[in-house]
């Protein structure tokens, strides 16, 4: 009976203290331990709190990198069996939980009640020394790093620092390589989920950021102040080395990896090394003779990309001329 209340939703035992509720008596005898005074156990990392060391000890396996669970599907990696669990339905289309109002399904119940703040605006969870707000008290955690300075986790190849372990694995593709998010329409991949997502509004023509100096639109307000700097000139960003200065954040971590000596990345025919995956294994197309990019107009391949959009542009000359008009 207990465990029905967690998939019906119902909720009925509340602290008297608080009026949290809870779907059985254990949750609520563990939960009144906060209210009681009794030393709480602290996360040496991020001094995050817990009421019984087996919920530390779970909470520890996020800072020391244990992501034992994985989708034997699509190889992501979890803490939590449950949280694997929870994962596999996404493949099984097994999502029980339905919003009343925009029809979109959930594995569980706790992801339907975080999914409802979208529509209701809904933000109960506040930072106690900038007031920022956030859906879900995860989020709030991780914010709250930024402000104790605490970034225990260290990239091992540009020692760049994170305050979280998804952080510091999400930032590591840019080294490894990796690009696990494609576009279903033009097969072109990133680094990050986000990436994916605003890439694809140039496929659906929905840039709705305009330039108000040269009418070019874009598909995010990010984008679009980055694109400015061409019409500023401005580099906000600058080396600290030797004062190159960038208009990208991003553009001036790689640079700074010049300065570090880091190249981990050697060739297995030539030794020469790189600093990013990705630059070598465009480097091998040289020994390969692969040429992936090839011209619409009169076939050329090409190594790299940019390569054949220089090279187009010898065709929009030729066109050009032949456009000419004698009068």
């Amino acid at each position: 009976m207990e465990h029905k209340q967690i998939h019906s939703g119902e909720w009925t035992l509340s602290c008297d203290v608080c009026n949290k509720t809870f779907s059985h008596q254990g949750s609520l005898i563990t939960h009144q331990r906060i209210h009681s005074g009794e030393p709480l156990l602290s996360c040496d990392v991020c001094n995050k709190t817990f009421v019984q060391k087996a919920y530390l000890m779970k909470h520890m396996q996020i800072h020391i990198g244990d992501w034992s669970f994985s989708c034997d599907e699509c190889g992501r990696a979890f803490s939590w069996k449950h949280s694997l669990v929870q994962h596999k339905r996404l493949h099984s289309a097994d999502q029980p939980f339905l919003c009343d109002l925009c029809n979109k399904t959930f594995v569980c119940q706790s992801k339907l009640v975080m999914h409802k703040r979208v529509h209701s605006g809904e933000q109960p969870f506040s930072c106690d020394i900038c007031n920022k707000a956030f859906t879900q008290k995860g989020h709030l955690m991780t914010h709250k790093l930024i402000h104790s300075g605490l970034r225990p986790f260290s990239c091992d190849v540009c020692h760049k620092v994170f305050s979280s372990c998804v952080n510091l694995l999400n930032h590591k593709r840019i080294h490894s390589g990796e690009r696990p998010f494609v576009c279903d329409v033009c097969d072109m991949a990133f680094i990050w989920k986000k990436s994916l997502v605003r890439h694809k509004r140039m496929h659906s023509a929905d840039q709705p950021f305009l330039c108000d100096l040269c009418n070019k639109t874009f598909i995010s307000q990010s984008s679009l102040v980055m694109h400015k700097r061409v019409h500023s000139g401005e580099r906000p960003f600058s080396c600290n080395i030797c004062n190159k200065a960038f208009t990208q954040k991003g553009h001036l971590m790689t640079h700074k990896l010049i300065h570090s000596g880091l190249r981990p990345f050697p060739c297995e025919v030539c030794h020469k090394a790189f600093i990013r995956k990705d630059d070598l294994l465009k480097h091998k197309r040289i020994h390969s003779r692969e040429r992936p990019f090839s011209c619409d107009v009169c076939n050329k391949g090409f190594c790299v990309q940019k390569d054949l959009l220089k090279h187009k542009q010898s065709h929009r000359g030729e066109w050009l001329s032949s456009c000419d008009v004698v009068i």
